[in-house]
């Protein structure tokens, strides 16, 4: 299973490549981007069969990364996780129109990660 992180941030990356990492994904397959047209490239050249994206990064932010993957047929049901410190109810609630899979509110605690990625794991 290869997984896709994008953030803006290096340290949130690390992080969460760390608790893939702790539940058992190869390092060989946990890609990483600063943000989403990194993640595109990514993404056309990589087969990812799970994201999960901050919705704050420059250039392409995370929002607008779920839509166009949205609009993509090879990614209509791909599993895609928001990380984000957007904590609101009207920012959840535009994010899962958008179509994310699930949202996590940052800080994000590892046992929290695990609990949502378990579903989708294989």
């Amino acid at each position: 299973m290869n997984i896709l992180i994008v953030d803006d941030s290096r340290i949130i990356r690390n992080v969460v490549k760390n608790v893939l990492e702790e539940i058992g994904i190869s390092n060989e397959n946990i890609f990483d981007a600063p943000d989403g047209n990194a993640a595109l490239e990514i993404i056309d050249n990589n087969s990812i069969d799970m994201l999960l994206v901050d919705w704050n990064m420059p250039n392409l932010n995370g929002l607008d990364l779920v839509r166009i993957l949205r609009g993509r047929d090879s990614y209509k049901k791909t599993p895609i996780i928001m990380i984000t410190s957007e904590a609101a109810r009207y920012n959840i609630m535009e994010a899962i129109k958008a179509g994310v899979t699930d949202y996590v509110v940052k800080p994000v605690a590892g046992v929290v990660l695990k609990k949502k990625l378990s579903p989708f794991l294989k």
